[in-house]
């Protein structure tokens, strides 16, 4: 296991090429589809929302892939499900504590979004005129969106977004560290090719997945 960070450039440009490598950011690894669109959007979300949450990681996983699975894959959708239906998928996929809680929160999140935004995050993006400021603003002014969730949903849409890159969350921060790769998004935008910020999503995906799985042994040696 890696505990002594990486000192040369030529090392560090390396060990982000191999991250970097797969192509796909941490939602794509997971099996969510990172497109423009409304639905992809708001299903980048949920996940990140639920991401958010305290517990096992793979219970958040499997409760944002419920969602789509029980028909809820947009916004309209899912503000026009019903409360116990919501409680029913959530505990189904493994979810825990407050079940009743969390179904209302994403029910007034979908509510939200259609009443504001007619269910398409881009109008939110609009808005905002493309602003990464005022984007995050008023993501955070979403129910159940707080500045982790909005990194988080950050993190993945960069990629589309470019405006708001660089964008790493602490869970990529805290595996940039630890590999020495630097200390902050700017730092890691720099390692990834400055304005690539497609790849620099691929490799803060990468970051987080390892910190999560805990996979820094797999990059010894």
């Amino acid at each position: 296991m890696p505990t002594t960070a990486i000192s040369t450039i030529e090392d560090k440009k390396r060990l982000v090429r191999r991250l970097a490598g797969s192509g796909r950011g941490f939602a794509e690894q997971y099996g969510f589809r990172v497109t423009n669109n409304p639905s992809s959007l708001f299903q980048l979300l949920c996940l990140a929302v639920l991401l958010a949450r305290r517990g096992d990681f793979r219970r958040a996983l499997d409760s944002a892939h419920a969602l789509p699975d029980a028909g809820w894959d947009s916004a309209a959708r899912l503000a026009r499900s019903l409360h116990a239906d919501r409680v029913r998928a959530l505990r189904d996929s493994g979810q825990r504590g407050d079940v009743d809680a969390l179904a209302d929160l994403l029910g007034d999140l979908a509510r939200t979004v259609v009443e504001q935004y007619r269910g398409d995050l881009r109008q939110l993006r609009s808005a905002a005129h493309y602003d990464p400021a005022r984007e995050r603003a008023l993501l955070t002014a979403l129910p159940g969106v707080d500045a982790q969730v909005a990194d988080l949903f950050l993190r993945e849409v960069q990629a589309l977004w470019r405006e708001v890159a660089p964008v790493a969350d602490r869970r990529a921060l805290a595996a940039a560290r630890r590999l020495g790769l630097g200390r902050s998004a700017e730092d890691l935008a720099g390692l990834a090719g400055g304005g690539e910020s497609e790849r620099l999503a691929w490799l803060v995906g990468a970051l987080a997945r390892i910190d999560l799985e805990r996979r820094y042994a797999e990059l010894a040696g």
